[in-house]
C-alpha cells in the first residue's frame, strides 16, 4: 500500500473549462497517481450530478469516446465514498473538495498534495497577500501546496513587484527554467501565447529570420466563457461595448495580451515591434494565429531573397520532425478548424497559406551623409514580409496538454 506521502497527488483548483479538461489530460496520460479537485460548492444535488458533468462535453463529446474512440470501451466511474466524494474513473481516483473558494482555506497539505493547479482564472496576481479579500494565489501555499501553476497569465497591480520568483514557462519553450528551489508560483501563459510561443520560436532560432523588423498577429480565436451569450448591458466606466453583445450571433473585434506576455517567455521579442489583437468568433473551439514578420533580409549571390515561402515551409517542417515534435505540427493539408479539435499540439502550421515578399528599402544619399557617411550612393536594403497561419485548439489540443505537461514538469523536478 502507497502512503498518502508517497503518492504523486496534483491538485486542481476549479472545475470549468480548463479545470475539466485538466482532469481528462490526467486520466489520459496517468502520470500521478490521483487527483484531488476543489470545485468550493456542491454540484447539483448529488455526486452522481458532478459525475455526469464529468463525463460529458459539449465540445469533445463523452470521456469514454474521448479516452477510447467510438469502438472503445465505456469508462467505469466508481463511487468509493459519498462522504468524503471520493470516485474512480477506470481506476484512476479523484477525491472532490466542495466547501472553501478561498485558497487559503483549502488544505492541501492535509490531501497529501504538493503541486496546485489554480483553473479558477481569479488568482493571478502574486503580488497579493494570502489574506487578501477573497483570496490569492499565494494562499495555496499557505494551506500546503509547495508550488502553484495559474492556467492563465498573472495581472500583477504593484509596478514595483519584483516578479524574477513567479516565471510564465511553456512546455516545449522554456519550462526547463523552472527552479524548483525559487519558483513556487508560476503561470502557464495564454493559449494564443502557448501557440504563438511555438510558432515564432523556429524562426527566431534560425540565422536568416531571427533579424525581425517588426511583427503583428491577429489570432481569430473561438468564443469564451467570458462572453454573454446573448446582449447585456455594460458595467458601469465600460469602455468596451462589444464585450456584452451575443456570442452567438456575432464576430467581436477585441484584444489581446498574447504579445506581451511572449515576452516574459522569450525576452528577445522585446526587442522588435509585436502588435496583436483578437477576432472573436462563435465557434466552440480552434482559435487561428495569422503571423506577420517583416525580416532585415539578405540576398544570394544571385540577388535572390534567401527568405522565401519554401524557406520558412523549410524551418518549420524541419522542427517539427526534430526539436519540437509532438509540440509544432506541420500541414500541407487545406484544413478547416473542426479537423483541429483535440489535436495535441500547441500549433499547427498551415503550409499551403505561408506567403512572403520581399521589397526594398531605399536609403537616400542625403541621409547617409547626415550620418557621416559621405560619398556613398544610394542603398537599398532588402526587406521581407512573411505572412503564416498556425491553427490551435484553445482548449485541450493545444492548452491544456502544454499545460498537462509542464505540470507533469514540474512534479517530476520536485521528487
Amino acid at each position: 500500500m502507497i502512503s498518502i506521502n508517497e503518492k504523486k497527488l496534483l491538485g486542481i483548483n476549479g472545475s470549468g473549462r480548463i479545470g475539466k479538461l485538466t482532469i481528462w489530460h490526467h486520466l489520459l496520460s496517468r502520470k500521478v497517481d490521483g487527483l484531488v479537485v476543489n470545485v468550493g460548492r456542491e454540484v447539483g444535488k448529488h455526486l452522481e450530478d458532478y459525475i455526469q458533468q464529468l463525463c460529458t462535453d459539449s465540445t469533445y463529446g463523452n470521456l469514454s469516446f474521448f479516452l477510447y474512440g467510438r469502438a472503445g470501451k465505456q469508462v467505469e466511474v466508481k463511487i468509493i465514498d459519498h462522504d468524503k466524494n471520493m470516485i474512480e474513473v477506470d481506476g484512476f481516483p479523484i477525491k472532490l473538495l466542495i466547501t472553501e473558494r478561498n485558497p487559503r482555506n483549502i488544505n492541501w497539505k492535509a490531501e497529501g498534495v504538493r503541486v496546485v493547479v489554480d483553473c479558477t482564472g481569479k488568482f493571478l496576481d502574486p503580488s497579493l497577500p494570502d489574506n487578501e479579500g477573497k483570496g490569492s494565489i499565494l494562499g495555496h501555499l499557505t494551506a500546503g501546496a509547495e508550488h502553484v501553476i495559474a492556467s492563465a497569465p498573472f495581472k500583477i497591480k504593484q509596478s514595483d513587484f519584483n516578479a524574477e520568483n513567479t516565471p510564465t514557462l511553456i512546455y516545449g519553450i522554456n519550462h526547463h527554467c523552472f527552479d524548483p528551489q525559487r519558483h513556487h508560483v508560476l503561470s502557464a501563459a495564454s493559449c494564443t501565447t502557448t501557440g504563438l510561443a511555438h510558432m515564432i520560436k523556429p524562426l527566431l532560432d534560425n540565422k536568416e529570420t531571427c533579424n525581425v523588423l517588426t511583427a503583428s498577429l491577429s489570432t481569430v480565436h473561438a468564443a469564451t466563457n467570458t462572453q454573454n451569450v446573448l446582449d447585456g448591458v455594460p458595467k458601469e466606466g465600460a469602455t468596451d461595448l462589444r464585450k456584452n453583445r451575443s456570442v452567438l450571433n456575432n464576430i467581436i473585434l477585441s484584444t489581446t495580451g498574447a504579445a506581451k506576455t511572449l515576452e516574459k517567455v522569450i525576452p528577445e521579442t522585446s526587442n522588435f515591434g509585436f502588435m496583436a489583437d483578437s477576432i472573436r468568433i462563435p465557434t466552440p473551439t480552434v482559435s487561428l494565429i495569422a503571423l506577420n514578420i517583416t525580416f532585415n533580409s539578405r540576398l544570394n549571390e544571385n540577388g535572390v531573397p534567401y527568405i522565401s515561402g519554401d524557406y520558412i515551409r523549410d524551418i518549420y517542417r524541419k522542427v517539427s520532425e526534430g526539436e519540437q515534435k509532438g509540440l509544432l505540427k506541420f500541414s500541407m493539408q487545406q484544413n478547416v478548424s473542426m479537423d483541429l479539435i483535440g489535436m495535441p499540439a500547441a500549433i499547427v502550421i498551415e503550409g499551403k497559406e505561408i506567403h512572403t515578399r520581399t521589397g526594398f528599402l531605399k536609403v537616400p544619399t542625403e541621409i547617409l551623409a547626415s550620418m557621416g557617411m559621405h560619398d556613398i550612393p544610394e542603398i537599398n536594403i532588402p526587406v521581407t514580409h512573411a505572412k503564416s497561419m498556425g491553427w490551435y485548439d484553445n482548449e485541450f489540443g493545444s492548452y491544456v496538454s502544454c499545460l498537462g505537461r509542464l505540470t507533469e514538469y514540474v512534479i517530476s523536478s520536485i521528487d
